[in-house]
Order: C-alpha cells, then sequence, then structure tokens
C-alpha cells in the first residue's frame, strides 16, 4: 500500500515522504481498514518535528504518522465478527504507542479502535472524532453532566474548544467562552452565551458579571498556565478544570491556597490514555450529539494524501477555521 513514513525528526517537508509499504494482514482481534481519511493534529506534527521533551529520534525505524481516521473494515482476523466486513468505521489512537497509523490506504489495528460510524455522518467528520471530538467530550462531560451548570471555554476558536462549546450548549450548560475579536460570531452561531476577548485585561470580571456575579462550575482550558490566575478567580468551590493544553507557559506557578479552599480539581488531559470506561461514555456522548444535530465538525483543507508535507504545514501555521485532512484514496 501507499504509505507516509518518516523515519527521522525534522522539518515536514525534510522527513515525510510517499512510501510504498506491506499492510499487514489482522491478527486475531485486529482488524484492517481502507482509509479514506486521515485527521492531521498539532500532536501529529509535534511528534514528527521531534519537539518532545527528552525525545531524540522516533520510537520506531519507520513511522506512518496520525491517530485520526476514517474508512471501511475490509478484513477481520480470528475473533472478530466478519460481519464487521463493510462497516464504516472511524479511528482512535492510530498510531499511539505503534509505528503504523492512519497517513497510509490502510490500517490494521485492534477491533476496538475501530468505531461504526454513526448512520449519516461523513468520513471526514468521522477522522475528526478521534483527538479533538474525544478531548472536547471528556472535557466537557469528564466530571459528569453539565445541565444547569455553567461552563467556561477558554480559546473557543480552536477545534477542541469549538467542538466543546456546541457539546456543553448540547449538555444544557450555560456557556461562556472566549477568543480572539474576529471569532466572536463563530461561537455566538456555535451557542456561546457570552464572548470575551481572551487578552481582555479584566476577564475574570466580565465572566463573572456575564454569570450574574456567579462561579463557573467547569473551565475547559486551552492555555493552562496563562491562565490559572483568571481561572482560580472565577471557578466555583469544588468546581473542575479541565486543562489539555498549556503550550505558552509549560512550568505554571499554580495559586494552591485559592485553588485548596474552593476545593477545586484539576482534571490534566492526555486523551490517548483515557481508560476504557470514559472513552466509552464519551464515543457515546459524541454519537449522540452527532445523531441530535447538535455537533458541526468544520473542515478547512483536504489533501491528497501526497501533499502530507503540506498538510502538517497548514496545522502549524495555525488560523485555520476547521480540520486538515489527508484524503488516503487520492
Amino acid at each position: 500500500m501507499q504509505a507516509i513514513t518518516y523515519d527521522q525528526f525534522g522539518a515536514a517537508a525534510d522527513v515525510l515522504r510517499l512510501s510504498e509499504v506491506d499492510s499487514p494482514a489482522p491478527q486475531a482481534g485486529e482488524v484492517c481498514v481502507a482509509l479514506s481519511h486521515s485527521g492531521v493534529n498539532p500532536s501529529d506534527v509535534k511528534a514528527r518535528a521531534g519537539t518532545r521533551p527528552g525525545v531524540t529520534k522516533p520510537p520506531f525505524p519507520q513511522v506512518i504518522p496520525h491517530s485520526d481516521g476514517a474508512g471501511e473494515i475490509v478484513a477481520v482476523g480470528a475473533g472478530v465478527d466478519a460481519g464487521r466486513v463493510g462497516q464504516k468505521v472511524w479511528i482512535w489512537n492510530g498510531q499511539w504507542q505503534r509505528g503504523f497509523g492512519t497517513a497510509a490506504e490502510q490500517i490494521t489495528l485492534p477491533a476496538h479502535q475501530a468505531v461504526p460510524l454513526p448512520d449519516g455522518v461523513s468520513p471526514e467528520v468521522g477522522a475528526q472524532l478521534g483527538i479533538p471530538g474525544l478531548t472536547a467530550c471528556h472535557a466537557v462531560f469528564g466530571g459528569g453532566g453539565v445541565a444547569g451548570e455553567t461552563v467556561l471555554i477558554q480559546g473557543g476558536a480552536g477545534t477542541v474548544g469549538y467542538l466543546a462549546v456546541q457539546l456543553a450548549k448540547w449538555g444544557g450548560a450555560k456557556v461562556i467562552a472566549t477568543c480572539s475579536p474576529r471569532d466572536n460570531d463563530l461561537l455566538r452561531d456555535a451557542g456561546a452565551d457570552a464572548v470575551f476577548n481572551y487578552a481582555d485585561p479584566n476577564l475574570a470580571a466580565a465572566v463573572l458579571d456575564a454569570n450574574g456575579s456567579n462561579p463557573v462550575d467547569t473551565i475547559v482550558e486551552t492555555e493552562f498556565g496563562l491562565n490559572i490566575t483568571t481561572d482560580t478567580e472565577v471557578i466555583a468551590p469544588n468546581g473542575r478544570i479541565a486543562a489539555y493544553g498549556s503550550a505558552a507557559e509549560m512550568s505554571p506557578v499554580l495559586p494552591f491556597y485559592p485553588l485548596l479552599f474552593k476545593a477545586v480539581t484539576i482534571d490534566i488531559i492526555l486523551i490517548y490514555l483515557l481508560p476504557a470506561g470514559p472513552r466509552e461514555q464519551a464515543i457515546n456522548r459524541l454519537h449522540h450529539a452527532l445523531e441530535d444535530g447538535a455537533l458541526r465538525c468544520p473542515v478547512d483543507t483536504v489533501l491528497p494524501l501526497s501533499e502530507a508535507a503540506r498538510a502538517h504545514e497548514l496545522v502549524e501555521a495555525g488560523q485555520r477555521s476547521g480540520a486538515v485532512l489527508l484524503d488516503c484514496q487520492g
């Protein structure tokens, strides 16, 4: 099969190449999926660039990148229901702790990592559900239901944040979101009840005022280190801060005493490591939201497999208005 591979870290254009590789036959408990689309996420880009601390070379002699994707099961291994052949599926953790991910014509992986795609849901949407979808869903609902509560979503115009706004609103919460001013209308259209400039020096006061002077119950946080002071001011007693990023400040200083006397839960999310029970809950919620028509997953760009380097560059550049996908059969 054709696949995108790399065997050293570096710039996308320097290390990513279109290669011919074997498509492994599914072993016991596995399925082989003919991929239609592969999702390109910031974590895939960082892994290829070698930016993770203490990692000096790729973990495998040859890597096919990307964890997210969608396609159709074309073969099953022993112990897997043969009726799954022909089933439309989406993929999670495609390249997590294994060498071969979704930037290929096919992927073979454990059967439970190929999730049946709900009726009427496109593969372009399916290819976004693994990292962005599950992260947003667990960030919003990881502490339980949010009906009647207030959820603050910091960085609501990002891929995860945008999905989180919609999911929180679907879940019955009052939603307050932050973004740059150019994205105000985007987030209001997504369901946010109030939207503020993330750089507002009086952000905490604005959030509290928008919530009737009451603190918020849950915060979905993309820049934990930068925003922890504001988050501490606005979080309610026994509230939860669900942090999935802190790129601008990787060694935060925490105001422990105020957090202690609010008994705040700090939930640091790495969706790759989500246990089976919470993952199944997040998958079910995502599917229900999609079936209810409550979740839009916009696509910015779809490129052929051969242009994977360009796809990585688009993700690195930012300023996109949706997912960047590879057409694995194009």
